[in-house]
């Protein structure tokens, strides 16, 4: 069982978004998910349109009338797919706790003591770095941080990474995490900068998903809803999904460095005379920014999939095997199929994508 929290004492990062919609994509992965809400403000239990007379204040309080486990608050969202609530009187939780002695460890004891079948634990932690967000650290095995391509989300990061060192210290718990980048916005030249200063800054600590600013994200929430019962083909849907894909490849046992080696030398051997260096290239000469994205790349918009410029042409090159490609340029922040290529279909979201076949 992996417990992953999801925390950034800076608001409005896409936080609770991450651990509701993760939750969800896992739980749609055949992955069975318990999402704690941890955060007094309750937006993951309000944004999934739960009422409940128990919450997690109950299972963690010992002054409460209505002393309860976890197991008896627990509600089911659909398959695979749990949650724990809160309410805004785990707000006085942190005044209750203040005096204790384990106060940092009263989530990590509950967790130790419930009897589970779940693969996943997302535990969603308040905007501070206050007492429930140190439980959380501390019964967790890794931490999410969402961030904004913005330069207030850096700073906000680097205190949470003084907080996750504090309790490695004074627990003698080691959580790792992991950085995502939330609420990208690819028609700001802004958000790119910002991307390359947080990959130089957490190169091997960053997901290779970026969820991007998609307003069904927001529109869901509203509805009471997680992305995939809302709109599971928008962009937003596609991004979480990606995410937790991402997080199930971990699952899988790591190779020795000797090992990884050669078998990275046996897929060169066998993948590498089948490929064939495709050339894409467009007339853009007023753009100051191109980049190709397509199934080749899964649609990633960062510094391997940007075109280069030469007197107003642009071009990229790109080895791919046989196989039918749907692509589509980036110019400037907006998508654009290939007025040069005929062959075009309508995909999922209701926009055109350009399609080119590699024979080899």
């Amino acid at each position: 069982m992996r417990i992953i929290s999801t925390a950034n004492q800076k608001g409005g990062c896409a936080k609770t978004t991450t651990a509701v919609n993760l939750a969800a994509s896992l739980a749609a992965n055949s992955k069975k998910v318990l999402l704690i809400d941890l955060d007094p403000q309750a937006h993951a239990t309000l944004g999934l349109n739960i009422k409940a007379d128990l919450s997690i204040y109950n299972v963690l309080s010992k002054i409460t009338h209505k002393k309860a486990k976890l197991e008896n608050i627990v509600q089911n969202l659909g398959v695979n797919f749990d949650i724990a609530p809160s309410s805004i009187v785990l707000s006085t939780l942190e005044q209750e706790l203040a005096g204790e002695i384990g106060r940092e460890s009263r989530l990590w004891e509950t967790l130790n003591n419930f009897k589970t079948s779940y693969d996943y634990i997302l535990i969603d932690c308040p905007p501070n770095l206050g007492i429930l967000t140190i439980n959380a650290i501390r019964a967790s095995h890794e931490i999410i941080v969402p961030v904004e391509a913005s330069r207030f989300s850096l700073e906000g990061l680097d205190q949470l990474i003084s907080i996750i060192n504090l309790v490695k210290e004074r627990l003698s718990h080691n959580v790792s995490f992991k950085v995502l980048v939330t609420n990208f916005d690819s028609r700001l030249r802004h958000s790119f900068k910002m991307l390359e200063r947080i990959k130089s800054n957490f190169k091997s600590q960053l997901f290779n998903t970026i969820v991007h600013v998609n307003v069904k994200l927001k529109e869901a929430q509203n509805e009471g809803e997680h992305i995939f019962n809302y709109d599971k083909y928008c962009r937003g849907a596609k991004d979480y999904f990606s995410l937790a894909k991402e997080l199930i490849m971990q699952e899988t046992t790591p190779l020795s460095s000797g090992a990884l080696e050669k078998k990275m030398q046996d897929i060169l051997k066998e993948k590498l005379p089948r490929l064939m260096e495709i050339t894409f290239s467009l007339s853009a000469p007023e753009a100051k920014e191109v980049y190709l994205a397509g199934d080749f790349n899964s649609w990633k918009l960062d510094t391997t999939s940007r075109m280069e410029h030469n007197n107003g042409a642009w071009k990229k090159k790109v080895s791919l095997s046989s196989g039918k490609y749907r692509y589509r340029f980036v110019i400037d922040g907006e998508w654009k199929e290939d007025a040069n290529n005929p062959v075009k279909e309508i995909n999922p979201y209701g926009s055109v994508d350009s399609l080119i076949e590699v024979k080899g």
